[in-house]
């Protein structure tokens, strides 16, 4: 199931996409699609509500796209976890997760423009795979309980100010939270649209230049395991959202290539998951 939320922002409301391409209100069910939705089995009453033909459709004309959850609980980032990345920034392979936070108040819609920020020289782009929870995960056992609590993937750009990250702190997080640095959706995909999240292929093109072209087959730390490393040492809780880590053909680690400027394109896609497009702009 492809859940969404459509309107202008501040003001989505939740709904679906059918298999036929038509989107359908979920407001009779929920008031949004946030955590308390998908703890509660929101995406199996959806699926049964559209089955039944129960859920109005929507017009979609000039209808804005936002990011398919509300008000996520945590942005929760995962650093160097494609060995082509780390190589092209010539870091080492690490041997636990590399793990920093992203303000969650920057997720914005797949299509919304991104803003530079005002003294940025290094804005970066990142193609990854984000997982959100759909259950508590607190001290997992084991890898393997990881479906359990998994709602479903989405497509994130985890955009980032090289010279605020690597060169003006100590620690990632000025570079990685600065306004609208984290276009998400178009959808939640629900996990069991999802035959082998580690079969997927992730691509990145600026102003219609392929940047990057991976899989998530070749993550350091796959998705079962993360969700299970960090509910060794933070909770989980439904909403929370897991940005999983980038392939290589950033700006960073290609010498000569220019970072973001005004008026450059990003279109980002993962199969099965859809695409992004945004135009980004100085702030």
């Amino acid at each position: 199931m492809k859940l969404m939320r459509v309107g202008d922002p501040g003001r989505e409301i939740p709904a679906v996409l059918a298999e036929d391409g038509r989107i359908h209100s979920l407001s009779g069910l929920t008031p949004d699609i946030d955590g308390a939705f998908l703890e509660a089995g929101g995406a199996e009453r959806a699926r049964t509500a559209l089955a039944r033909g129960e859920l109005p459709e929507v017009d979609p004309t000039g209808l804005r796209i936002g990011a398919p959850l509300a008000r996520p609980g945590k942005v929760v980032c995962i650093g160097l976890n494609y060995r082509d990345h780390a190589a092209e920034t010539g870091a080492a392979i690490p041997t636990r997760p590399v793990v920093f936070m992203k303000d969650p108040s920057v997720v914005v819609g797949p299509y919304d423009t991104v803003l530079i920020p005002r003294t940025s020289v290094k804005t970066d782009w990142e193609v990854e795979l984000a997982v959100v929870i759909g259950r508590e995960a607190r001290y997992l056992d084991s890898p393997s309980d990881a479906a359990a609590v998994i709602a479903g993937y989405a497509i994130s750009n985890d955009v980032s100010e090289r010279e605020f990250q690597l060169e003006r702190s100590g620690q990632w997080d000025l570079g990685k939270s600065c306004e609208t640095f984290n276009p998400l959706g178009p959808w939640l995909v629900t996990a069991d649209e999802i035959d082998d999240v580690q079969a997927l292929d992730l691509n990145l093109a600026v102003n219609g230049e392929a940047r990057q072209a991976g899989s998530t087959k070749d993550m350091v730390f796959d998705v079962a395991y993360l969700v299970w490393y960090l509910s060794q040492y933070m909770v989980l809780r439904p909403g929370d959202v897991i940005n999983t880590g980038t392939p290589a053909g950033v700006a960073l680690g290609l010498p000569g290539t220019p970072f973001l400027r005004d008026g450059d394109t990003v279109e980002l896609s993962i199969n099965g998951l859809g695409a992004q497009h945004q135009t980004f702009r100085d702030a």
